[in-house]
């Protein structure tokens, strides 16, 4: 637990300690240059990586990058350790693991098995080891199946949550935003409002629009607003229709706090929530949204590099088994993910490391106006992350949410991987289409005049 050193390129590069190394290890990027924990030259950066490739999985283990003491989530982390689940690749040092995880040895069962006994940082290393196309590579062997009305992860096919957000949360925006996405097949995750005004009679009136909608035309759906979990205690206790509890977590203790949120009160509306027993097909109920740079964003980063930040945060989503987890990847910021290069890297990385640890892992598509990206990048990375088998990606009305003030993915985009890959969507909810005449017997968006009436008859 002492300093790391490399020779290279005659040069003797120091480091003090493994957040050092993985910091300086990662791919550079606007957050750690801002945290001021990049490293000063790709030389520096290759030789970190070399020092991270020698170093033994087990060393995670036993060199913390926040003390046990002082941070719930390490507590979390380590407390849930399988210990048997790690054996099999116990011996091996971060670069051994990178070989082992792309080879043939490493398959769908495999995988599976070994999440429990993998911690977020040893995920995180080795994602610093690999090229984008090894992301994908290793993340597209990985299922992970969740339900809750419709059956998400399965193979060949890919979710998508239909996002209806009104600056002023008015019905029959929302209602026409959702009918719109519904007739390109979209929604099949999720329906999720994020609140213009978010307090609870606000997220009930629109709680009992959505379940109203949904029960009208029998669709096998979950939807979520996306309010505070303490709010959705309350609004559980109010006898709301509540489907998803959903909350914004991170990877430290400290930027849950500027969250408003700890593990317990986590605990606790996921016990609210099953005990509704409102899902058909299964019960996770859990809706989770992380993000690289949130941590930082809060000054509660401790030193360590972002993308290792991100990766703790799926800790936190994994101890709730959670339907969904979204990495929201552009939404903060050029301050963090600089441009399209970034952001495509780390959506990769997200999507990879998430799935790797078990997780139902989805990637908002997006990024902010100031931010040097446009949709060629969007186009680009929802097409590697429909290829790395990401549980389901977000779709917004011309991919422009007038709401929150960004740009992500379009109900085209969902319906263009879905007809140009061969994708469908989850079993349930694909059964639905075929029987409003929204989408053909293989699979294909179908473009009927008369199932779209149908759907407006819904309409307030």
């Amino acid at each position: 637990m002492g300093a790391y050193h490399c020779q290279l390129g005659g040069e003797r590069f120091r480091f003090a300690g493994l957040a050092e190394v993985m910091a300086k290890a990662t791919p550079a990027r606007s957050g750690d240059a801002l945290a001021g924990l990049i490293a000063k030259s790709d030389v520096e950066r290759v030789a970190a990586q070399m020092v991270l490739a020698d170093l033994p999985l087990k060393a995670f283990l036993e060199e913390l990058l926040i003390p046990y003491e002082t941070d719930e989530v390490t507590r979390l982390i380590v407390d849930s350790h399988d210990a048997t689940a790690f054996a099999p690749v116990s011996h091996m040092t971060v670069g051994q693991f990178r070989d082992w995880l792309l080879s043939d040895a490493a398959d769908a069962a495999t995988l599976t098995a070994l999440a429990p006994g993998l911690m977020p940082e040893m995920v995180a290393a080795v994602s610093k080891l690999m090229r984008n196309r090894d992301l994908i590579a290793v993340a597209r062997k990985i299922t992970v199946i969740t339900a809750f009305r419709s059956t998400l992860g399965l193979a060949g096919r890919i979710g998508s949550r239909l996002q209806p957000n009104h600056p002023a949360d008015d019905l029959k925006g929302i209602v026409a935003s959702t009918l719109d996405g519904l007739s390109y097949a979209v929604g099949d995750a999720v329906i999720g409002i994020n609140p213009a005004t978010d307090n609870i009679p606000t997220a009930m009136t629109l709680l009992s629009m959505l379940d109203d909608l949904r029960a009208r035309y029998d669709i096998p759906t979950q939807s979520c607003v996306l309010t505070h979990v303490t709010n959705s205690i309350e609004i559980i206790e109010r006898g709301a229709p509540l489907d998803l509890v959903f909350q914004s977590v991170a990877g430290t203790q400290a930027a849950n706090d500027g969250f408003g949120v700890t593990l317990s009160m986590l605990k606790e509306a996921h016990e609210a929530a099953l005990s509704l027993k409102r899902g058909t097909a299964g019960s996770n109920v859990m809706y989770f949204e992380t993000g690289q740079g949130s941590a930082l964003s809060s000054d509660a980063h401790h030193g360590i590099d972002q993308q290792t930040l991100e990766a703790r945060a799926y800790a936190v989503c994994r101890a709730f088994d959670p339907l969904i987890v979204n990495t929201v990847v552009g939404f903060i910021g050029p301050e963090y993910l600089y441009d399209g290069k970034e952001i495509i890297r780390a959506g990769l990385e997200d999507v990879f490391c998430g799935k790797l640890l078990g997780l139902p892992m989805g990637c908002d598509v997006c990024y902010t106006n100031h931010a040097e990206a446009d949709q060629n990048d969007m186009d680009v990375l929802m097409t590697l992350l429909a290829n790395a088998r990401a549980q389901f990606l977000i779709g917004v009305p011309g991919a422009d949410d007038i709401m929150l003030n960004y740009q992500s993915l379009s109900f085209h985009d969902i319906a263009y991987l879905r007809n140009s890959l061969g994708l469908k969507a989850a079993p349930e909810f694909e059964a639905w289409l075929t029987g409003m005449g929204l989408v053909s017997e293989s699979g294909q968006l179908l473009d009927n005049g008369q199932a779209s009436a149908r759907l407006l008859e819904a309409a307030p």
